[in-house]
């Protein structure tokens, strides 16, 4: 997997980038004829190594699909890092600000594993 050109192109807008899933798959697995899930978690996996996170968090398996990539050590990227994790604690039941996704319910599908 060659995501470097995803790393560089995060860094140069200040830390996010809004990307296709197929400019993801040409980069990522330009051999295979479909992304599945299992190729889209190993893509996330491999671009957690360099050190960037996505929201959705669950990458799309349709090329036609957008996702935002997002450096994990950003002003936002930490952000998005809080935000994830009230709600892992939502799904278990200990969420310290149990409405809050009553207002925000798109943020939940996107913030969820």
């Amino acid at each position: 997997m060659d995501l470097m050109i995803i790393k560089h192109a995060v860094e140069a807008d200040d830390g996010i980038k809004r990307l296709s899933m197929a400019f993801v798959k040409k980069h990522a697995a330009p051999d295979r004829t479909r992304l599945s899930s299992e190729l889209c978690a190993e893509i996330s996996k491999e671009l957690e190594k360099l050190g960037l996170i996505t929201l959705p968090k669950r990458l799309p398996t349709s090329e036609n699909a957008f996702v935002f990539v997002i450096g994990k050590e950003s002003p936002l990227g930490h952000v998005v890092a809080v935000a994830a994790s009230i709600a892992a604690l939502d799904q278990v039941g200990a969420n310290p600000l149990p409405k809050i996704f009553d207002n925000y319910p798109q943020a939940k599908a996107q913030l969820s594993p």
